[in-house]
């Protein structure tokens, strides 16, 4: 067998664990499944009224998509730490099985949730009026870019998940940037309408620009009131979009693979 089929086989194993675990802890699936539906409900009647009724309600969606996928990094790090404390990790560690398998089953686990997320996600947002105006398949491109962007956000809350001393650090410093990170885009409203500094950030976040390249692939344009931006992430917004996934996949994936060996090995 070689390294990359051992790899696949014990990542897919503890992945396959991670998800027989989320029995044990039933409240974290339900915060999943019931944060994105609680901001579509919020952000497309108390605040879609006033941004365009009917049209903000289908645009709103891609920035659901992407905000519900960053913020199910928070999962992976809470889920990392936690196992660290236990001693679970140490306990695979002592397994003949790569270093990698433990972190690369952590977030395809995740990753899986992020589809059910979005699967859930999906079903409420026809309820409220979203439809997609598009062929099955640039729909399909939609949703597969969406999840290369959550196995991105993935890594992130692994890093997160390792430098964490505990448990209760991991739950804050996994939440505490995902806020700015979501509201401060294109998730929600046109970064256009942005003091200059924060225009900027907007224009450039990867969040922006996966809500976007989404929303063009959904056929979900903007509502005609809603001003647009000609920035150069917006206009091309699904390669930019594409190539911030891979980088912060590549980048993440080294830090977290670092810091576990640095852990692991005292």
């Amino acid at each position: 067998m070689t390294a990359v089929q051992r790899l696949g086989r014990d990542s897919s194993i503890i992945a396959w664990r991670n998800l027989l675990n989320l029995r044990r802890t039933p409240g974290s699936v339900i915060a999943a499944l019931v944060q994105p539906v609680m901001f579509v409900l919020l952000l497309a009647y108390v605040f879609g009224g006033s941004l365009g009724g009917a049209e903000y309600r289908t645009f709103l969606m891609g920035g659901i998509f992407a905000q519900a996928v960053t913020f199910n990094s928070a999962f992976t790090a809470l889920g990392l730490a936690n196992d660290m404390d236990k001693g679970i990790v140490d306990r695979f560690r002592s397994l003949p099985m790569p270093a990698m398998a433990v972190l690369l089953g952590r977030t395809l686990s995740d990753l899986t949730m992020s589809a059910v997320t979005l699967v859930v996600t999906s079903l409420c947002g026809l309820l409220v009026g979203w439809r997609i105006s598009a062929s099955p398949a640039e729909a399909l491109a939609a949703y597969l870019l969406i999840l290369l962007f959550a196995f991105a956000m993935s890594w992130v809350g692994a890093a997160i998940g390792l430098m964490a001393r505990s448990v209760e650090v991991a739950q804050s410093a996994g939440l505490i940037w995902l806020f700015p990170v979501t509201f401060v885009s294109a998730a929600f409203v046109s970064p256009h309408t942005m003091p200059g500094p924060l225009r900027t950030v907007a224009e450039w976040n990867p969040v922006s620009a996966t809500a976007t390249a989404v929303r063009g692939l959904f056929g979900n344009p903007p509502p005609s009131g809603l001003p647009t931006s000609d920035a150069w992430p917006v206009v091309h917004a699904l390669p930019y979009s594409a190539a911030c996934a891979i980088v912060i996949t590549g980048v993440f994936m080294l830090l977290a693979l670092i810091r576990f060996r640095r852990i692991t090995l005292g």
